[in-house]
């Protein structure tokens, strides 16, 4: 198995890092990183993990800043990586920290990692076809999960 990991200069903390640790910890994996300069980078580097890497997952992780600018480029980002997924076949999963989702920079390296190494998690599971027990339980990357809903 080979599991493909891009990430940015832009990003603040080194999100590949968590990600390539925790996947250490629930698998024995090839991992092949790819690392741009920015958000609007991760579409293409994830595309080529996938087909010139032969990876058969890739985790794309971005840290946008707080301006509007930065979220209409996470945006772009994230519609590129629908695209490559579309055109793959296969699936390219999105960790993005948004820096104001935490009030501190102790919060936001927090933030990055749990989610970052949650995600990491979700990987192993989706690989493995464990994921589908988890199904509406309210899970949350990052932060506390939700209560499910019952009818």
């Amino acid at each position: 198995m080979k599991i493909g990991i891009a990430d940015t200069t832009f990003a603040r903390y080194d999100m590949a890092k968590a990600a390539i640790d925790e996947l250490q910890r629930w698998m024995s994996a090839s991992i092949q990183r790819y690392t741009v300069p920015g958000i609007k980078d991760l579409p293409v580097a994830s595309k080529k993990l996938l087909e010139e890497s032969e990876c058969d997952i890739v985790m794309a992780l971005g840290m946008p800043g707080s301006k509007p600018i930065d979220k209409q480029c996470a945006h772009e980002a994230s519609t590129g990586l629908i695209r490559a997924q579309l055109m793959t076949n296969r699936h390219i999963i999105e960790v993005f920290v948004y820096e104001d989702e935490a009030s501190s920079e102790k919060e936001l390296a927090r933030l990055a990692d749990a989610r970052t190494r949650e995600h990491a998690q979700n990987v192993f599971k989706l690989l493995t076809n464990h994921l589908t027990p988890e199904a509406g339980a309210g899970k949350r990357e990052g932060f506390a999960d939700e209560e499910p809903v019952e009818f």
